[in-house]
């Protein structure tokens, strides 16, 4: 024969199974909107000089692939920092964390969709008054009686989703979840970045450092040759002032590039999640060149960008809320059930015979709130709104970060050209001056004013390089990572071309 305790678990299965179908039937209606991806704004198919301008319906495709893209630097030492970055940025962990709150809050809520069942185990010994009334009679019964209770329940208790209320809850509770998780790509991006930007304006310091530190020992030259002629009687203490002049000035320099080199290091260290003082990156000069950027790059790279996913996500998620507060409104039906075996002897309790089992419904109707219902469904239409237009603001912005950085790319492209140039055309002027200079034609003043020149252009013109590389970093992170993956598959095929930047 089997147990009792074997039959009672067995009828409640019965009889929960058969709930559960009761609720799929009854459970099929969601009071709320349904959610529709809003328009976003007014988006070209490429991005300066589109014409046929549509309002696009937002797609976020923050899970399309972005790749490596600092690799296209070909930088080893660089990809490594990104790699220490990954693994150790606490700033990440502390997404990571986040994330793990939002899926944790997802189960929570998702465990509403399921009846609450708890097994427990009691035991009471009692005397009762003599002075309480009969339920018979309603005398009193004139005799105490003590007993023992052994009682084991199996308790249940389950909300009828009529309305949708805890499905909603749920496809709020997914929607955040996938927004954090966006946010996390968002950090990660944002972090990536930070290490290129970083590591790029550190080597073109490294850069300016050896030129300047290049230059003092020509002038040093200078300044000794000066130091000659002057013994010699060919110049005055004019010309020596002169050479001493350009060489201080030039060694005062070094260390502002130096403070720079510091801090751009220090930041580094904490990226990679390092003390600043136990960091330090050797100098090397800078050998990266900026990438190609390919034309006709297609507006659909914006889509991969975690923060535009994110802002969806929370509208998908505010929806979600409408339906949960205009589910307030509704009855709440709950099904409470208790089964289970209770006896006054320990040896009895779990007897067939002990069995016990009581099941019902409650309904709870909410009549006067004090407003709180109506208030409550106006707070989250305002908060949808306000997520809508946080999302078309992000878009907006996004296409400014990417046209800002494609003008720059083609601007300082084209100031480097000529810096460059002038570059050539100083050092031509530098050479005359010192041949004028030991002509005896001209003063040391024409020599040292072409050496500043020139060592301003050398400066400049590695400033300006580091400048691309560093707009090229902020163009990957205003696309949402790099292109290569995408126009690898031949996406750019289909839209029109903007002129390559140079």
């Amino acid at each position: 024969m089997k147990s009792a305790s074997v039959h009672v678990v067995r009828w409640y299965c019965n009889q929960l199974f058969a709930l559960m179908g009761a609720t799929l039937v009854l459970g099929g209606c969601m009071v709320g909107p349904d959610y529709k991806r809003p328009e976003a704004t007014r988006i070209p198919a490429t991005y300066a000089g589109a014409t046929n301008h549509e309002w696009k319906v937002a797609e976020p495709r923050a899970h399309l692939p972005k790749g490596n893209w600092w690799e296209m630097f070909g930088d080893p030492e660089l990809n490594r920092l990104e790699a220490e970055a990954a693994s150790a940025n606490q700033q990440l962990k502390a997404a990571f964390s986040r994330l793990e709150e939002a899926r944790a809050i997802t189960d929570i809520t998702r465990s509403g969709l399921f009846p609450n069942v708890a097994l427990s185990g009691e035991y009471t010994r009692q005397r009762t008054s003599p002075n309480q009334p009969s339920v018979l009679s309603g005398n009193a019964i004139g005799k105490p009686s003590t007993f023992n209770d052994f009682l084991v329940p199996l308790n249940l208790n389950y909300e009828v989703d009529l309305w949708g209320r805890v499905r909603r809850s749920v496809e709020s509770a997914r929607a955040q979840e996938s927004a954090t998780a966006d946010d996390l790509g968002t950090i990660q991006l944002i972090i990536q970045a930070e290490v290129a930007a970083d590591y790029v304006s550190l080597r073109s310091l490294d850069t300016e450092y050896a030129i300047v530190r290049s230059t003092i020992g020509v002038f040093r030259k200078s300044l000794d040759l000066t130091l000659d002629r002057r013994a010699g009687g060919i110049v005055s203490d004019l010309d020596v002032a002169q050479a001493e002049t350009v060489y201080r000035t030039a060694r005062a320099q070094l260390p502002a590039i130096a403070l720079q080199r510091a801090q751009f290091q220090h930041a580094l260290a904490v990226l990679i999640g390092k003390p600043a003082s136990s960091f330090a990156i050797p100098e090397r000069a800078l050998r990266a060149t900026p990438p190609v950027i390919p034309p006709g790059l297609p507006s659909e790279l914006l889509e991969r960008r975690p923060d535009i996913a994110a802002t969806e996500r929370r509208m998908a998620a505010a929806n979600a809320s409408i339906g949960v507060a205009k589910a307030a409104f509704f009855p709440t039906v709950r099904l409470n059930g208790m089964a289970g075996l209770e006896s006054v002897n320990a040896g009895t309790v779990f007897n067939w015979s002990s069995r016990f089992w009581s099941v019902g419904p409650s309904l709870t109707l909410p009549i006067f709130e004090g407003g709180a219902l109506r208030a409550n469904l106006r707070f989250t239409k305002a908060t949808y709104d306000e997520t809508v237009a946080d999302y078309r603001q992000i878009v907006l912005t996004a296409f400014r970060d990417v046209e800002d950085n494609l003008s720059a790319q083609t601007l300082l492209a084209s100031e480097y050209e000529e810096q460059a140039g002038a570059l050539q055309s100083a050092n031509r002027q530098l050479e005359i001056a010192n041949d004028r200079y030991h002509g005896g034609l001209v003063t040391y003043l024409e020599v040292a004013t072409a050496q500043n020149l020139v060592l301003g252009l050398e400066r400049t013109v590695v400033q300006l390089r580091g400048q691309q590389l560093v707009t090229a970093v902020a163009l990957v992170q205003a696309l949402g990572g790099g292109w290569q993956p995408i126009m690898d598959d031949g996406a750019s095929s289909k839209i029109s071309a903007l002129p390559p930047t140079k």
